[in-house]
């Protein structure tokens, strides 16, 4: 076969050469706590010494494994590009998996170059297809898609994702060549689903009648009308349950069945799919959702950048992530990934600080393995800023904040490691109507529905299922989706409703909700005489799903709802909330403030509830809250790594209150364990008052300004300047050529103590506005890195004297303010093929018509005696 890299012979002495006798398959499995993060090999030109150089950076850092994306190459490296698949990829590949298992880094693969699925064994009539009207019947005809930034020896058609033959055959390129290897990838990859205008498969006929029940060109009329009569609807619900599941039984499963025999788990991005994200997600070992853009939060100094584009681009939103990590909560999978940060601002624009609320909102969306997006494979030796992948971030060694990754590789590895090794708490199971959302227009090319996670207003938010789950965030409810298949995994017994993974809910709850399958229907019913709690939102389902006898099953519905009415599991609710509030399903009402949260359950020694709260917003502060668990409490900050009980005092509806202190853009868990709270006496709450008053101190003396390293690189005029600051201003304002400077400048001042502040035993310093990260140090001594919003840092009493405290604060910016002067004098380093390098609004990247970015310590600095 043509498309086989590896002849015969050549297999044989490669194998020879490259395994071992008696060799054991090797898997470089990484540590799941750490971040991940992709890792584009550029035309896969690379070579074993540069891969070992970058891998012993990324552990040095604490970066916990790599997923390898091979894709398109740099201009002038043509002769270094390795054909993917071939002897030589195969070899640097295996020494990538022996290193990273010297270097703990795990190793993942994308199942192919650049996205998604296709290549050069992709023949014409295996390759994606769009049906057309040809003499009355449909047929089918290519879409003549390419694979989307292939790297050399990738190029060539997207595959049929409907069809298991076109993915078997696709597959078989991988049994021939990475098969062979001892060394393998922890998990292969699919990337979300940006197959355009496929709609079609050369069976899809054949698999409509048998599963539908019915001849579809016998409806053609039906099919083709776009005046949304009641038939026509109800030929597009069959047709699009016809397309999700050939994409299930063809793709998903064929892909996860051949990835476990071969040795290797999934990693799948199932959003962008034309089917139930639900159902595909379980089917993957590791389902991933994507956060591509920034968030609007509300939180004080967080930037945004003004050049995203909403309308285009989208936003991330949690209940889109909630997708997977439901499909993990219910069918047991121990990791839940995300890619991460995607076009969180422009290139060179990015600060860690603007990373972490994203992070955050993954965190309490259920996410709990991030992988960045990403690192370019660059050679040491190649000029700054070395090779970029075309969307940013660039999370890699030549990026302006690689000296300070690993306090935000840290703060992930902290909060992994918990939320990794606890399990879902949630009370609801909320179903999702899909055939409901089946019957509205289709956005998405070729006529169908693709489910993206970019742009949820456009087919999530408007539906019933999307405003009822947006209430039940903001009223402070935890809860899971569920498909119609997963409903057929649930158990009861007298502790509630369990999943297949021990998951146990107290109720399932049906938004309004049209068409519903009769084999739902009877599952609800079965489910509810065996005492499952039911509540469906104002009414029950009114028909069927679906044309073949639809009115026969429609009356079958009806009668099915008939009879779950006289159950006494069951309830048809005007109010949803109160219905759920009598029957006992926790909620927490802090969450009205603007605090973010997930509960899970931690079982090692004693059981234990686990809270993960976030602040993403300008609401909360300090204050009582009432949480839904009742026990010890235990406050964990993920940031300082410090853990401390928590006061507890008795509120006003009886219940137990903490006292909760998260500013914005702060976070952290709190647990709650079997044994008697620490009650707050007379005095506690005294200073917590006191402490909730104190005025801060504002530093008013002048600030002495240095520039120590940076680029313009050491010579520069710019590396001798020194200045006043009577006031705290951007360093860019200084002089023409500090507006240029990317790298670390140094402030000094000194400051007095009030006399009437000698008994705090401790302080807050608050450096205000920080572009980007402040390294401080007080009287001499290290008093840490403030790299994230707020930009605090606590201070010991001891650490302080009464008169001429030394105050030292070195601040490196952003890279952008540089990159204006370095793209008008060298833009020869925009190299690269396919789509070259483009900013955040996919033109051509030009960083001379940049403004100048705010630079340095901008203030103010206060200090906060702290009296609790």
């Amino acid at each position: 076969m043509k498309y086989s890299v590896l002849s015969g012979l050549s297999l044989i002495l490669w194998l020879i050469n490259f395994t071992p006798i008696n060799a054991q398959p090797q898997q470089a499995i990484g540590n799941t706590a750490r971040p991940w993060t992709y890792w584009w090999w550029m035309g896969s030109a690379v070579n074993e010494a540069d891969i070992t150089h970058q891998l012993e950076q990324f552990a040095k850092v604490g970066l916990g494994g790599v997923h390898i994306i091979p894709i398109y190459g740099v201009k002038g490296y043509e002769k270094e590009f390795i054909p993917f698949l071939t002897d030589r990829w195969l070899a640097v590949f295996a020494h990538t998996v022996r290193e990273g298992n010297r270097l703990g880094i795990g190793v993942d693969l994308s199942t192919g170059t650049g996205w998604p699925f296709g290549g050069p064994n992709v023949p014409t009539n295996l390759a994606a297809k769009e049906w057309k009207v040809a003499n009355g019947k449909l047929i089918a005809v290519p879409t003549n898609q390419q694979v989307k930034r292939p790297a050399p020896g990738g190029q060539g058609l997207v595959i049929d994702y409907f069809s298991r033959q076109a993915v078997e055959h696709y597959l078989y390129r991988f049994d021939s060549t990475l098969g062979h290897l001892p060394e393998k990838p922890r998990a292969i990859y699919n990337d979300s689903y940006e197959v355009y205008g496929a709609n079609w498969t050369d069976n899809f006929l054949t698999e409509f009648k048998t599963r539908r029940g019915y001849d579809l060109n016998s409806q053609l009329a039906a099919f083709l009308d776009t005046t949304r009569t009641e038939n026509s609807l109800l030929v597009h619900q069959d047709y699009h349950q016809t397309l999700a599941d050939l994409l299930r039984d063809g793709f998903a499963k064929t892909w996860a069945d051949w990835a476990h025999k071969s040795g290797y788990i999934t990693r799948n991005q199932a959003h962008g799919s034309p089917g139930n994200l639900i159902d595909l997600y379980s089917l993957a070992d590791i389902p991933e959702t994507e956060s591509f853009g920034s968030s609007r939060f509300s939180i004080p100094l967080l930037r945004v950048d003004a050049n995203y584009e909403v309308d285009r681009f989208g936003t991330p939103n949690p209940l889109a992530m909630k997708f997977a990590s439901s499909a993990a909560n219910l069918m047991g999978k121990r990791l839940v990934s995300s890619e991460t940060g995607t076009w969180l601002a422009n290139h060179f624009q990015v600060s860690l600080s603007q990373i972490k609320p994203q992070v955050d909102e993954l965190f309490a969306s259920g996410i709990n393995h991030i992988f960045y997006h990403g690192i370019p494979y660059s050679p040491p030796v190649e000029a700054w800023p070395g090779w970029l992948f075309y969307a940013s971030i660039n999370y890699g060694p030549t990026s302006h904040f690689w000296p300070h990754l690993p306090l935000l590789n840290q703060y992930i590895e902290r909060c992994q490691t918990r939320l990794q090794t606890s399990k879902p708490d949630n009370d609801i199971l909320v179903y999702f109507p899909i055939h409901d959302l089946w019957t509205t227009p289709a956005k998405s090319a070729g006529g169908i529905h693709q489910l993206e996670v970019h742009h949820v207003e456009r087919w999530l938010l408007p539906q019933p299922f999307g405003r009822l789950c947006e209430k039940l965030s903001a009223r402070g409810y935890s809860f899971d989706y569920i498909s119609d298949d997963l409903l057929n995994t649930l158990t009861i017994n007298k502790k509630g409703i369990h999943c297949a993974s021990g998951a146990i809910y107290q109720v399932i709850l049906i938004p309004r909700t049209t068409y519903m399958p009769e084999t739902t229907m009877r599952q609800l019913v079965k489910l509810a005489r065996l005492g499952a709690r039911i509540v469906f939102d104002n009414q029950l389902p009114q028909q069927a799903a679906g044309f073949y006898n639809h009115k026969a099953r429609s009356a079958n519905v009806k009668h099915l709802g008939t009879t779950l009415q006289k159950l006494p599991a069951v309830t048809v609710s005007s109010n949803v909330f109160e219905t759920m509030n009598r029957s006992g399903i926790r909620v927490e009402s802090w969450v009205k403030d603007g605090l973010s949260f997930i509960r899970k359950r931690r079982g090692y020694y004693v059981d234990t509830t686990q809270y993960f709260i976030t602040n993403l917003g300008n609401g909360f502060h300090r204050n009582w809250i009432t949480l839904s668990a009742v026990g010890l409490a235990n406050r964990y900050d993920p940031l300082t790594n410090q853990r401390e009980p928590m006061l507890v005092r008795k509120g006003t509806n009886g219940g137990n209150e903490v006292f909760l202190e998260v500013e914005p853009g702060q976070s952290c868990f709190i647990t709650i364990s079997p044994g008697m709270p620490i009650y707050a006496n007379a005095a506690h709450q005294k200073r917590i008052i006191s402490s909730d008053t104190a005025k801060p101190i504002v530093l008013q003396n002048p600030w002495q300004i240095q520039f120590v390293e940076g680029r313009p690189y050491q010579g520069h005029s710019i590396l001798t300047t020194s200045a006043t600051m009577p006031n705290l201003v951007s360093w860019t304002t200084l002089s023409d050529s500090a507006s240029y400077f990317s790298g670390t400048a140094r402030y000094t001042t000194t400051f007095d103590l009030p006399n009437n502040t000698l008994n705090i035993p401790a302080y807050t310093i608050d450096l205000g506005d920080v572009r980007e990260v402040a390294e401080v140090r007080l009287n001499g001594r290290p008093l840490g890195t403030a790299w994230c919003i707020p930009f605090q840092l606590l201070i010991p009493a001891n650490q302080l004297k009464l008169h001429e405290n030394q105050l030292e604060i070195e601040v490196t910016n952003l890279s952008a303010n540089y990159m204006r002067l370095f793209d008008k004098k060298n833009p020869g380093w925009k190299k690269f093929y396919d789509i070259n390098i483009v900013d955040i609004r996919y033109k051509p990247f030009d960083a001379t018509l940049w403004g100048v970015m705010p630079s340095g310590l901008l203030g103010p600095v206060t200090l906060t005696p702290n009296k609790q």
